[in-house]
């Protein structure tokens, strides 16, 4: 079989048959008598499985290996290849997202692309310090807002973290969403960083994120985020605030909070039923919280919740709720019922 016809039904070029016979590769099994190429039908198998196996990455040397040494193992070598194309994933992954945020800074000209990949590279520097000073010149610079989260939840260095914050903070309303994304990170370490980054961002979308974060299981989550609701003003995380009272975590905040949220004589009667709610399956430290959570409220039903505790068979439950109670009494006090 001449070489244009293999070519033909090979699908592989004439001028890759002649590179394949100069290797050593698939040498055509004669010639003709004008002394062309004469391919025979194992020749033409042979064709195929060189192909074949340079689908799978291998180099024409490897395919010779394989093919012609009978003692070759594969499995070695497709280890390997699986070991080459995971590391090429890898790094088509790292350019695609190296592109992704060089796309989101909007460049105008190739002069701000090489001043983002400046950044981004600084950003990702082992130096600390390098980190910090490209963080704290980004006000200047078109960047990702995604780079910047991104770089922040995976800062463990405090001072280069605090100036990723204010990098963050000063970027607009582009960083909520993937704060938001990390709030539900399986790392714990980055939800704490988004929900800290969430702190500094105002707006309805920050909110949002920050009330989701109320169902974290960690309980620095959940504390910064309760904390931040109750300071702008949502009911939302009542509950969780309690619970901060309960469980002895930044209780005095949590009780601050709650006093906060109770400035109306209907919020403080729903704010004093979550907190008494839990008053007969909680132990005495914190049945000593609650009463110090409710000395901070007004009204007849927090008046009456400690003049029960005040008569707790726990005496420091009972002496506190006594003296909380007695301090309530005083004229000049300002929280009179």
């Amino acid at each position: 079989m001449r070489i244009g016809e293999v070519a033909r039904r090979s699908g592989v070029s004439a001028r890759m048959l002649r590179h394949y016979d100069d290797l050593g590769l698939v040498r055509p099994g004669g010639r003709t008598s004008a002394g062309y190429r004469d391919y025979t039908p194992a020749d033409v198998t042979r064709i195929f499985h060189v192909e074949s196996l340079r689908t799978l990455g291998l180099s024409l040397r490897e395919v010779g290996q394989a093919l012609d040494d009978p003692d070759f193992a594969p499995a070695a070598l497709v280890a390997e290849l699986k070991r080459r194309s995971a590391e090429r994933i890898r790094t088509e992954q790292d350019l695609l997202h190296r592109l992704d945020r060089i796309d989101e800074s909007a460049p105008d000209d190739w002069e701000q692309v090489l001043d983002t990949v400046a950044l981004l590279a600084a950003l990702q520097s082992p130096l600390a310090q390098r980190r910090q000073r490209a963080a704290l010149t980004v006000d200047g610079t078109a960047v990702s807002p995604t780079a910047l989260v991104e770089s922040l939840l995976d800062e463990a260095d405090l001072n280069v973290a605090g100036a990723l914050r204010w990098a963050v903070g000063r970027s607009g309303e582009g960083v909520v969403a993937p704060l938001a994304a990390a709030v539900h990170d399986a790392d714990v370490t980055r939800r704490r960083r988004a929900v800290l980054a969430l702190v500094d961002t105002p707006g309805p979308e920050a909110t949002d994120a920050l009330i989701d974060a109320l169902a974290d299981p960690d309980d620095e989550v959940r504390s910064h985020a309760a904390l931040e609701l109750a300071d702008r003003g949502r009911e939302d995380p009542v509950e969780k605030l309690v619970g901060l009272v309960v469980d002895g975590i930044r209780d005095v905040d949590a009780a601050d909070a709650l006093a906060l949220l109770a400035e109306t004589d209907d919020d403080v009667d729903a704010v004093v039923a979550c907190l008494v709610a839990p008053l007969s399956t909680v132990d005495a430290p914190a049945r000593c919280r609650i009463a110090q959570a409710l000395g901070d409220l007004r009204g007849t039903r927090a008046s009456g919740a400690l003049t029960e505790l005040a008569a707790d068979d726990d005496e420091m439950v009972s002496r506190t709720a006594s003296y909380l109670l007695s301090i309530r009494e005083l004229p000049d006090d300002g929280r009179n019922d």
